[in-house]
This record gives C-alpha cells, sequence and structure tokens, in this order.
C-alpha cells in the first residue's frame, strides 16, 4: 500500500480543487467498459451497468432533471432501493451540482415529509412502489412543494414524471458542474435524541475521507468484488457502498432483496465476493442460522461497522470463513474514522487505531483535556490534526452543532465512551446519547416517542434500547396511558403500528411495558437508565 501520509495529502488536493466536479470523480474518469454496478435480484439474475453507460444514462436523466428546473445546490430526495437506477439518479443528481437526500424505504409518510420539509427538496424520485407514501394525506400537503418521478413505465399520478420521461426529454447532456470541495453534494438525517432528526450536510472535500476508508479500512483493490449490504439510505452503504467503490473506480454489488441468511451465503458464492462488508446483525443471524458454510466462499477480508462485533462472533467468522471481521468506527458526522486495519497479508495491524488523516483520542470525562492511558473517557476528534475532518454544522441546527465541539472548536465530541491504551488503541465502551442501534440502524428516541405520543391513548412513553442477541438492541418503551385507558394486548399492538406507520417498519417497539409514572431527575428529564432491566 503507498504511504497512508502522502496518500491522504493526494486525495484531499483532488477533492478539495477548485475545479472538483463529483460526477467527474465519481464516473467520467473512470475506463468506460469497467463494469460499474451489478444489480442482483432476488433470484440471484445479474443486471450490469459499466461506466460508460452509467455516464450515458445520469447524464440524459440530468438533462430532464434541468428541464424540470433543478439546477446547483437544489436539493433531490430519492426514496429507492439498491442498485442501478439509483446509482444513476444520485450521480445525475451530482452532475447538476445538487444535492443528494436518500431516504430510507421503509420509512413512514411523516418521517419522508419531515425530511423533504427540512431539506427543501424540489424534486422526488422513488421507486413505483413508494409512490403512495408521497400521496397528500396528513403529513403530506396537498400541495407539495416537490415534484415527483417514480421509476414506473408511466406516470402513477398527473403531473409525476418518470426516469424514463426525463430521461427522454431531450434536453442537452449538462457539462458536469465543478462545485469545488466546500460544496455540499449529500445531505443525510441522524436520529435525535432529544429532538427531530438533525441535516447533515456532507461537502465534496469529504469524498477524501470516504476513499481513505476504503482503501486502508477496507483494503479493496482491483481484483475484488466487493459487496456492502448496508442500504444505501443510511449512511455506511451510502458512503462505502455507493459512493467510494464509484469513486475508486471498482465495482459494486447491489443487492435487491431483503435480508435472508441462505440468500446471502448464494450471493457469496455465486458473485464469487472476496471483500464483504455488514453490520454486526448480519454476522451474528448467520452464525444463528447456517448449519454448513458452502465450501465455494472465498472471501478474504470481512468488515463491520455501527456496534461493536462480541469476542464470539469473532471467533465464529475466524472458524467459518477462515479470517477475522475488521471491527471499525464512525458515524455519519464523520464516516469511518478508526478501527482494525488490514495488512498486505490478510490479518490485521493497530486494532481500534486512528485510521490515517484522522487524530481520535480519549477526553476526560469532566474536561476537555486527554486522559490518561486506560482511563474510561469522552472519545473525540482532534480537528486541529485531523486533515480528513470534514463536518462542520448540522443545517439550521446551531444548539445541536455546538455541543458536538469544544468551546475551542478543537474537540469534536462524538457522544461516546471508550479507553486508550499507550500504544494508542481505542477499545470502545458505551454510547451516552441513548441512541439505540438496532440491526445495523439507527434509531433515536426522539422519532419513537414523537410516534408513540401521536395516539391517543398516550399520556407520556420513554424509549430505550435492549441487549438482544441477534439484533444487537431491541426498541422498548415504558408507557404512562392517560386516565380511563387500560392496558391489553390489543393496545400493546395498536401501539406498535402507530409507530410503523408514523415512522417506520425497521423501528417499531418490540417490547412496551406500561408503568404508573416515568423516572425523571428534578429537571424533568427522563432518565432512560432507570428503565431498562438492571443485570448481574
Amino acid at each position: 500500500m503507498s504511504d497512508p501520509a502522502r496518500q491522504v495529502r493526494d486525495w484531499l488536493s483532488t477533492y478539495e480543487d477548485p475545479t472538483t466536479s463529483v460526477a467527474f470523480l465519481l464516473c467520467d474518469r473512470h475506463p468506460a467498459d469497467a463494469v460499474a454496478v451489478t444489480e442482483v435480484g432476488p433470484d440471484l439474475h445479474p443486471r450490469e451497468v459499466t461506466f460508460g453507460e452509467l455516464g450515458q444514462r445520469s447524464a440524459a436523466l440530468a438533462a430532464g432533471m434541468a428541464e424540470a428546473g433543478v439546477a446547483a445546490g437544489d436539493h433531490v430526495a430519492t426514496l429507492m432501493g439498491k442498485g442501478i437506477d439509483l446509482t444513476v439518479t444520485a450521480l445525475a443528481i451530482w452532475r447538476l451540482g445538487a444535492v443528494h437526500v436518500p431516504l430510507f424505504t421503509a420509512f413512514a409518510p411523516s418521517a419522508i415529509a419531515f425530511r423533504l420539509r427540512h431539506s427543501g427538496a424540489r424534486l422526488v424520485v422513488c421507486d413505483a412502489d413508494q409512490r403512495a407514501k408521497l400521496d397528500p394525506g396528513e403529513d403530506v400537503p396537498a400541495e407539495a412543494p416537490w415534484e415527483v418521478a417514480t421509476t414506473a413505465a408511466a406516470p402513477q399520478r398527473p403531473g409525476d414524471h418518470t426516469l424514463d420521461s426525463l430521461s427522454g426529454a431531450g434536453g442537452s447532456a449538462p457539462t458536469p458542474v465543478a462545485t469545488g470541495g466546500d460544496a455540499p453534494f449529500i445531505l443525510v438525517h441522524t436520529s435525535g435524541t432529544a429532538g427531530p432528526p438533525r441535516g447533515v450536510p456532507v461537502p465534496v472535500r469529504a469524498l477524501a475521507a470516504f476513499h481513505t476508508y476504503h482503501h486502508f479500512g477496507l483494503g479493496i483493490t482491483d481484483d475484488d468484488v466487493f459487496w456492502n449490504t448496508a442500504d444505501p439510505a443510511w449512511t455506511y452503504g451510502l458512503y462505502y457502498g455507493l459512493v467510494s467503490p464509484l469513486l475508486a473506480g471498482h465495482r459494486s454489488l447491489q443487492l435487491r432483496a431483503g435480508f435472508d441468511p441462505e440468500l446471502t451465503l448464494e450471493v457469496l458464492a455465486t458473485f464469487g465476493v472476496t471483500n464483504f462488508a455488514a453490520a454486526p446483525t448480519v454476522y451474528r443471524t448467520l452464525r444463528a442460522t447456517v448449519k454448513t458454510m458452502p465450501v465455494d466462499i472465498d472471501v478474504r477480508r470481512l468488515s463491520s461497522a455501527g456496534e461493536q462485533v462480541s469476542p464470539d462472533v469473532v471467533e465464529w467468522a475466524q472458524d467459518a470463513f477462515g479470517v477475522t471481521v475488521l471491527d471499525h468506527y464512525g458515524q455519519p458526522e464523520l464516516g469511518i474514522c478508526a478501527g482494525d486495519q488490514p495488512t498486505g497479508e490478510g490479518g490485521t495491524a493497530g486494532a481500534g487505531r486512528p485510521l490515517p488523516g484522522w487524530e481520535v483520542t480519549v477526553l476526560e470525562p469532566t474536561a476537555d483535556e486527554e486522559a490518561p492511558p486506560g482511563t474510561l473517557g469522552r472519545v473525540a476528534v482532534d480537528t486541529t490534526k485531523s486533515p480528513l475532518m470534514w463536518f462542520e454544522g448540522y443545517r439550521d441546527s446551531p444548539d445541536a452543532t455546538a455541543v458536538r465541539f469544544s468551546p475551542d472548536g478543537r474537540w469534536y465530541l462524538t457522544g461516546d465512551t471508550a479507553t486508550r491504551d499507550r500504544d494508542g488503541h481505542l477499545t470502545f465502551a458505551t454510547r451516552d446519547d441513548e441512541a439505540i442501534l438496532t440491526s445495523g440502524f439507527r434509531v433515536g428516541p426522539y422519532d419513537v416517542e414523537a410516534a408513540l405520543l401521536h395516539h391517543p391513548a398516550v399520556s407520556e412513553t420513554a424509549v430505550y434500547g435492549l441487549p438482544d442477541e441477534l439484533r444487537g438492541e431491541v426498541v422498548a418503551a415504558s408507557v404512562v396511558l392517560r386516565e380511563g385507558v387500560s392496558a391489553g394486548d390489543d393496545l400493546t399492538e395498536e401501539l406498535r403500528e402507530t409507530v410503523r406507520t408514523r415512522f417506520g417498519e425497521h423501528a417499531y417497539p418490540r417490547r412496551i411495558t406500561f408503568v404508573d409514572q416515568l423516572p425523571k431527575s428534578p429537571s424533568g428529564k427522563i432518565r432512560r437508565s432507570r428503565l431498562r432491566p438492571r443485570t448481574g
């Protein structure tokens, strides 16, 4: 591998340049005949698109978007599953110098509408089976300020566009807009724990950080067949399943099917996957359900992010695949910035170390000073020594931004805790921001609480995470009912369905407990730690 510090400087120089064009970096500079994406259906039937085809299709779509009024700096949302259509759409957005706003297809209309309003989206591109979520209703206005385009063959509603109609609009292919490194090209939303989701503007120069993880963390080479199972509506799948493979000119697999352990093994074997990345829940489920590993699987590298991989899962993976799982740490505001790093021999070096271009350390619990080795403290990024640091603040949320940085601006405070040994190795302990990490998704208690409070029977509620062997954590809720309302199984299921329809299928509380009151501090803040069962 190349000298890390020099390589980081080279990427920064390229991606911070004022003439930088995202479409050029992710598509146009690569060999036209090289395969960019292999989309795999649930029947294992593949469809491929080369960088040349990707360039042509995204240019035609960009021309149609421009005819529809999309311009540089505008926000365009996607409510789409993995695959070629999403890749073409994202590149079309970036050709115009516009900003991509990814939306999770499991979101309910209320969650979608919030993100559309917050981003000021001008256009929403959605899969045909998602169109109904954008229909006028309680959360979606009748006169929505955004237009809609779908993957359907014909418009599904009056005034709709389709990808085909936009691509065939006949406008001249626009010259890729040079935005420079400081302009945002993505706006993601990260779940809040004490308020609504916050928007994270991702500037073009963040590509240097994404490329660093792709190269030094995932260790992907030109000969690899790479598959990241994470959904591209979430940052691990977006940054490193969609963006970084295109940036590096590497083919990626995109499976258009829900997770199934047997199907996962079939994809690994059929397509000769050599470099595999997934959330810990994928490895846990494979361990729990797979009895015999197919002999024709030849994965040389396994990676994981989102939460820590337990030692028993690491041991199982070593036995099952013959390689260890590289455990990586990051956040939507950073990307992956630390973790196990591969060596040229297929092993690991510097487990728990910051990646090149990052200085990640541990601060004292109550002071913005580095903690002595072995002391449990707050994980922080030294912005003065981290050239890859790109996050500057949340969109329209100065108060939320302020608590992320020390008063002098030197430290970015992650909200997580860890220890650091004398050699700089990090051992992560807990999250202290109350976020729930379930099946690879980050769920903020606020979103689920807001959905539950929409039910007329609920007076108060507190949402928290409980340990789960397969999912890592499950969403749980303690609920105070209004006077005169009786608890019961029917009401429990009603509350779960309320969360499904008001927020998202992935976040409904699997455990609901009815209580007379919630534990609170003298200032009235809910003490979620007292709601979790005590162990030991």
